[in-house]
């Protein structure tokens, strides 16, 4: 840490200083705003990656979502009258390429499906706590429009992680429904 006290964060090729909760809600917002253009390039291939229609469709509604979560921001950055800094999401750039390696390791089905519901909640429960934070740092600044755009964003995510969440348990049922051991019922153990 610097000797002013100052926490200063370091991105590829960006330094920025960290003085004041102006400051913090900046630096956040700059980098969510990173997460979600990573996120608009890596939708489009999960979609594709997925054997399950219901799965697919999910990750292209999403993907519009996050087009205009993309446009919220910038009324965010417009009711605040702030400026974003040029920022590199390290943490969403590190779950793509999570669900990536899955796409190019995982064959094509209901398992990749499942790899891939899980990297996508990893993305929603990075998102709902960024987004979570940006709130509270908009009502503590007093960012009132910028709050109200930010709380219908957080909804949204949440909203997306509750249909991946019935997907994934709406998939593991479909699997169990078809597997000899799921139509027996488990056998008693004998203490």
């Amino acid at each position: 840490m610097p000797i002013d006290g100052r926490r200063e964060y370091h991105h590829p090729g960006v330094t920025m200083a960290v003085k004041t909760l102006q400051d913090l809600f900046i630096h956040a917002l700059s980098d969510v705003y990173s997460a979600e253009k990573q996120l608009t390039k890596a939708l489009p291939r999960l979609a594709r990656a997925a054997s399950n229609p219901s799965l697919s469709e999910a990750f292209k509604i999403h993907l519009e979502e996050t087009q205009g979560q993309i446009g919220r921001i910038d009324q965010v950055v417009e009711s605040a009258r702030i400026k974003l800094k040029r920022l590199k999401c390290v943490a969403m750039e590190g779950l793509v390429e999570e669900g990536q390696e899955q796409i190019e390791e995982i064959e094509k089905g209901p398992i990749l499906d499942a790899a891939l519901i899980a990297a996508a909640q990893k993305v929603e429960h990075y998102e709902i706590a960024t987004y979570g934070t940006l709130a509270a740092l908009a009502r503590k600044l007093g960012y009132n429009e910028a709050l109200s755009l930010l709380l219908e964003t957080l909804k949204e995510e949440k909203a997306t992680d509750e249909k991946l969440t019935l997907l994934a348990e709406q998939k593991v049922s479909e699997e169990q429904a078809g597997t000899p051991a799921a139509k027996t019922p488990p056998k008693q153990v004998a203490e």
